[in-house]
């Protein structure tokens, strides 16, 4: 072979070596902290100019049952998977999920940069089982009530800083104007555990109600679940939205930038986005309290939780898919979102120490970010109930069973509001699924 052939052949094949890209897939659900992280993959790319990243993004309900079955099976579909702090513990426990303590250990150059003593104990803690940590966070959040304050002191109400449910009805009553475009309140009746029974499970918490006994038995047919089953749905019914059953986090997001809501209850992380002029027409008028309280205990008025990435066991791209989720974790992801934004009060919240120290962050994120630190560090997932109960979790219960449990029992709460189903009915049918589940999965004695 001549010299300048065997050169052209080398050449050849370094810049086939050069442009040879590995492809990653990442399942994420449809939120507006998720799109901007599919949109800021160039930068990444900048980093890490051999690596491609394929994104699936879907509703949240639909993204659930798709990575549970694909991580199930070992299909290997995904190499990063977006799972909420209710999945990582079941799902570790089944070997289903990358052991990240290994990859930190493997990587210390990344690892350093990354800073886990940064994350905040108490949602690093829920996503480590048996010493060993199985995703990171991508943010974090509790519940609180986001209101209005133009209708608010047009209305001449003035929302204490905890209010209760009964408050809550009363300041709807007075706001709600249908006919001028704007509602008393907006809540989630999309069903689905991660849907409407988040809202409405510490609802149930606080008017004294709890899943289960300490025997497993339930008590979703009690005084306490349909006291608040009847509050729910006259609370909507009267002063909400209309298609309530249709609207979740992500509508009613919509509908409260807008300006059309005078109050909703929902999760922390929406205080960034109300506060951002690029999402929000009210920006100058969003007030925030903390979650509501009822008639029964303060406990469980506001949930925890994670959206986190996590990588399957079933990959085969692990050292690529860690150096994504790293990446979009990390302390410099979070400057950035902020550069792009414009606006520190953007970045996805509840994860790191380091962000509510940030002067910037504080300047920018001041109206809301210590009543989120202290919502999230306050809720307890061991103590959320008036009555003990053999479970954990707040607006959740933490056995693998729950996810079909809870999206069906959503829809009977949904049905109810719908007015296809009474009060009455909507609770005995959840009283026998809950019985049903707690038989099959052995709790019950």
């Amino acid at each position: 072979m001549k010299k300048h052939q065997l050169s052209l052949l080398v050449l050849t094949a370094a810049l086939g070596t050069a442009h040879a890209a590995t492809t990653i897939t990442i399942a994420t659900v449809n939120n507006p902290d998720m799109v901007t992280m599919q949109k800021l993959t160039p930068e990444f790319n900048k980093l890490y100019p051999d690596i491609t990243v394929k994104w699936v993004t879907l509703p949240e309900n639909e993204l659930r049952q798709k990575i549970t079955l694909d991580v199930a099976s070992g299909a290997g579909s995904f190499d990063i998977a977006t799972v909420g702090a209710y999945e990582v513990p079941i799902w570790s426990k089944n070997g289903w999920l990358e052991d990240l303590s290994a990859l930190f250990s493997k990587n210390p150059d990344i690892a350093k940069d990354y800073d886990l003593n940064d994350v905040l104990p108490g949602i690093r803690g829920a996503l480590t089982v048996g010493g060993k940590l199985y995703a990171v966070p991508f943010y974090a959040e509790s519940s609180m009530t986001f209101y209005n304050k133009d209708l608010f002191k047009k209305a001449g109400l003035t929302m204490p800083r905890n209010p209760t449910w009964s408050q809550i009805q009363n300041f709807a009553a007075k706001i709600h104007n249908p006919q001028g475009g704007i509602y008393g309140i907006c809540l989630r009746g999309l069903p689905g555990w991660g849907e409407n029974m988040g809202p409405f499970t510490t609802m149930v918490n606080t008017f004294g109600g709890r899943w289960f006994d300490l025997n497993w038995n339930a008590q979703v047919n009690s005084a306490a679940w349909k006291n608040t089953l009847e509050f729910y749905v006259n609370l909507q019914r009267k002063y909400g939205a209309p298609g309530a059953t249709g609207n979740g986090f992500t509508e009613n997001l919509t509908l409260m930038s807008q300006g059309k809501c005078g109050m909703w209850v929902d999760a922390t992380v929406a205080a960034g986005f109300l506060s951002d002029p690029g999402s929000s027409k009210i920006t100058k008028s969003v007030g925030f309290a903390n979650a509501p309280t009822g008639p029964g205990t303060k406990r469980g008025s506001s949930w925890l939780w994670s959206w986190n990435l996590a990588i399957p066991k079933s990959t085969t791209h692990e050292n690529e898919a860690f150096k994504f989720i790293t990446w979009a974790t990390s302390k410099d992801y979070i400057a950035l979102v902020a550069r792009e934004k414009g606006t520190w009060a953007a970045v996805p919240p509840g994860t790191r120490t380091s962000t509510y120290q940030n002067p910037n962050y504080k300047k920018a994120a001041g109206a809301f970010s210590n009543l989120v630190l202290a919502s999230i560090n306050r809720s307890d997932v061991n103590n959320a109930t008036k009555d003990p109960v053999p479970y954990t979790g707040i607006q959740y219960i933490a056995i693998p069973e729950f996810q079909a449990l809870g999206t069906l029992v959503g829809q009977y709460v949904a049905g109810a509001l719908a007015g296809n189903l009474t009060i009455d009915q909507a609770l005995k049918q959840a009283q026998d699924a809950a019985n049903k589940v707690a038989k099959e999965g052995g709790y019950q004695k």
